[in-house]
This record gives structure tokens, C-alpha cells and sequence, in this order.
């Protein structure tokens, strides 16, 4: 298989076949992420894309799903993609389910009618990962998105039928910035309709600017209970039906469908922020090695 640096993949895509359609990651600028800070991006040769279905092939013609690597795939063309999906169709007919990371500016570029074929030729679900939805830190941040443009983009993906996720990295703002962070969050998400609205916490790694930020003081670093706190006032505005779902970056764990479970989730918190353990949380963060 042709696979390029560390392979990156959400965790609830731990037994999907990876298949490398793309090296690195278009915008690469995140203020708080490292993951392919030395990695140039690329379009991977349709001859190598083959040659890894046919490997795949050999080890399961039955795969009936497929995660697209790297960072952002779906930044492709809708004439390359489609190339693709027919490819892994090709080889793998069994093939129901296609997904991959996709930043919100990559769906910009595509029609509802491109993205509804994409849809019936099984690209059925996309990560998204906002991180934030408060124009503020998205600016901050240097997402290069708005607010405006996650609910424009998503809701192309909603016309489509193309399920997606969003994520809520607490912290992400800062601390003086926390509140309002969770709360706009929580106002861009409830006009959305996710799949799943995974949750994490803000991990400072030492090659990320954020990092450099918070060294010099130009970044005031949220405290473990600050971010838990900001979780909990996150999901005390949040109204929009999803399925919650916390990343292993985040320090105190939920997980249920939403809104039905927001009570039972907001009293762990709670009991959390009234019985915070310093020491436990800040050996869990210090033990996170990667996004």
C-alpha cells in the first residue's frame, strides 16, 4: 500500500480499509495543528491508486466500505473523485460506503447536483471538522473559514443527502474567549443537522504556532476544568438532533444521541466540575501525543 508520513484517520474508523487518494493537507495554516506541518501536498497517480485496490482486492473482495486518505481528499475535482469512486467500484464491487476528511472550503467548489452524484456513487458521509463555529477564533486560528460558510457548505451536503460530522475543540478560543466560544459554537451548530458532533479538548503541541503563542503570552491557554467548563456551556446551548461523541483529546468523556441524553450529559459534567481531579486531567492531556 502507498502510504505517505503518519497515517491519520478518525477513531471511528479503526477496522475501515484506508485507501491514499491525496499526501498532506491543502490549507496546512491551522494555528493548533502539526499533523502535516512537513508533509507537501499531492495528488496521488491514478497507476498507484490501483495498485492498492488490487492489493485491498487480494485481502477482502468483500469490502463493502472505504476511508480516503489524507487530510482534506475531497478537495479533488468532482471529475476526479468520481474517476475514483468508479475505480474502487471497479475493483471492489461490493463497495457501499466511501468517506474522508473534507475542510468546508473543499465543498465549495461543488454543485448540489455534483454532490448528489457523488452521494448515489457512495460517498455517504464526510468529516467536516469545523473545530469551532465562532467566527472570532476561527479568524484567530487562521481556519480560513466563517460561520456562515461551515452552514453554507453543510447545508449543500444536507440537500445531497451526504451525512457528515462536526467537531467541538474546547479550548480552542483561549480562556478569556471560552464562554462566547461555546456559546456561537453551539448558535452555528443548532442550524445544522450532523450525523455525530464529536467533542475534544485543545492539546498544545510544541510545533504549532498556538504553542508559540502560548509561550510568549499572546495566547491565554484554557485551564483542564476551564474546558470542561466550556464543554458543559457548549451542550447547555446546543438544541440541533446529532449523536454527541468525545475524541480522546478531551478530558472528560460523553457519549449519546442528542438532545435526548443533554441532561444526563450535562450532570457528568457537572459532577466532573464539582469533583475535579487537577492531577488526573492534566495527566491525560499531558499524554496526548496527537490530534
Amino acid at each position: 500500500m502507498h502510504y505517505t508520513g503518519t497515517i491519520y484517520r478518525p477513531p471511528y474508523e479503526a477496522n475501515t480499509p484506508l485507501l491514499q487518494v491525496t499526501v498532506g493537507c491543502t490549507h496546512n495554516k491551522c494555528k493548533f495543528c502539526s499533523m502535516y506541518k512537513d508533509v507537501k501536498f499531492k495528488v496521488s497517480p491514478m497507476e498507484e491508486i490501483e495498485e492498492d485496490l488490487v492489493e485491498l482486492r487480494e485481502f477482502n473482495p468483500n469490502i463493502k466500505r472505504i476511508y480516503l486518505l489524507n487530510a482534506d481528499p475531497f478537495v479533488l475535482s468532482f471529475e476526479k473523485l468520481k474517476a475514483i469512486i468508479l475505480k474502487i467500484k471497479e475493483y471492489l464491487p461490493k463497495c457501499e460506503s466511501i468517506s474522508m476528511f473534507s475542510r468546508i472550503s473543499n465543498i465549495k467548489s461543488k454543485t448540489i447536483d455534483e454532490l448528489k452524484e457523488l452521494r448515489s456513487l457512495g460517498i455517504t458521509d464526510l468529516y467536516t471538522g469545523p473545530e469551532s463555529g465562532d467566527d472570532e477564533t476561527l479568524l484567530m486560528v487562521n481556519k480560513n473559514q466563517t460561520s456562515n460558510d461551515i452552514v453554507e457548505q453543510c447545508k449543500k451536503l444536507e440537500a445531497a443527502g451526504i451525512e457528515y460530522v462536526v467537531t467541538f475543540l474546547n479550548g480552542l478560543a483561549g480562556s478569556k474567549r471560552s464562554k462566547m466560544h461555546a456559546i456561537e459554537t453551539a448558535k452555528t451548530y443548532n442550524q445544522l443537522k450532523p450525523t455525530y458532533t464529536g467533542t475534544g479538548g485543545l492539546t498544545l503541541f510544541p510545533e504549532t504556532d498556538l504553542y508559540k503563542a502560548a509561550q510568549t503570552g499572546e495566547f491565554d491557554d484554557s485551564t483542564e476544568l476551564e474546558r470542561i467548563i466550556e464543554l458543559k456551556t457548549f451542550l447547555e446551548h446546543l438544541n440541533t438532533d446529532t449523536y454527541i461523541l468525545s475524541h480522546h483529546t478531551s478530558t472528560a468523556y460523553i457519549e449519546g444521541k442528542f438532545p435526548e441524553n443533554k441532561q444526563k450529559m450535562l450532570d457528568k459534567l457537572q459532577h466532573a466540575i464539582d469533583n475535579y481531579d487537577e492531577a488526573k486531567h492534566n495527566h491525560h492531556r499531558n499524554s496526548t501525543h496527537t490530534l
